[in-house]
């Protein structure tokens, strides 16, 4: 049985369509999960087309139902081999999950992007000959160096006020050459948290900071 995510109990809610089908909550202990029973495996496998609108139909479900309640998301392709299964496994887990649930309500991820600046261009004259052209190739490696060296201390910078204004984060390392840091705020606080990575960019030269829109807490569960 597919399985989309994990959240409480809650009246009204708008269920969006799934990846190929209708969408259904099964509940024990004031706990849901939000399944699409009618979808399998070997469907998503039909094809690399279908598993990647599979990929993005699950992440957009888990999204629109997050704008309604707190949930805790599941990864693609998570699946239970029965309903009954899946039952059991919500009696089992139900106090853990909801506990879970109640630390993230009002909750929600943001992405933290820290792209490093290039260092400006420094040509060397193709005029300069013998020692003055080691001499500049000399001074262009220097400032090369220099340059990074000023990044990583920038950088570990950046993280420690990123640690100390907000406890909660995750940093998965860099990326083609761009930091990731994932943070927990409070929703309610998006607009200070938009203006506190605008300060951090004013204090910054060698990293551009950008700031993701507010998403299920997925590497918070």
């Amino acid at each position: 049985m597919y399985t989309y995510a994990f959240l409480p109990i809650s009246n009204g809610l708008d269920l969006p369509e799934g990846i190929s089908g209708s969408l259904q909550l099964i509940i024990v202990n004031q706990l849901a999960a939000l399944v699409e029973p009618d979808l399998s495996l070997e469907f998503l496998q039909t094809s690399d087309d279908v598993l990647m609108r599979a990929v993005l139909y699950h992440d957009q479900v888990i999204r629109e139902v997050f704008e309604q309640t707190p949930v805790l998301p599941l990864r693609f392709g998570t699946c239970f081999v029965s309903r009954q299964g899946l039952v059991e496994h919500l009696g089992s887990h139900s106090a853990e999950y909801l506990e879970k649930l109640e630390h993230l309500f009002g909750q929600a991820e943001y992405l933290l992007k820290l792209k490093p600046v290039s260092l400006p261009d420094a040509v060397v004259s193709s005029e300069l000959k013998g020692r003055s052209y080691f001499l500049a190739k000399k001074q262009q490696y220097q400032h090369q160096t220099e340059w990074q060296t000023g990044q990583q201390l920038e950088l570990e910078t950046l993280k420690q006020f990123i640690s100390q204004s907000y406890p909660n984060v995750v940093q998965t390392g860099a990326t083609d050459g761009i930091e990731r840091i994932y943070l927990l705020d409070d929703r309610r606080h998006e607009s200070q948290l938009k203006t506190q990575v605008q300060e951090w960019q004013m204090r910054s030269s060698y990293w551009q900071i950008s700031l993701g829109d507010a998403l299920p807490p997925y590497h918070f569960v």
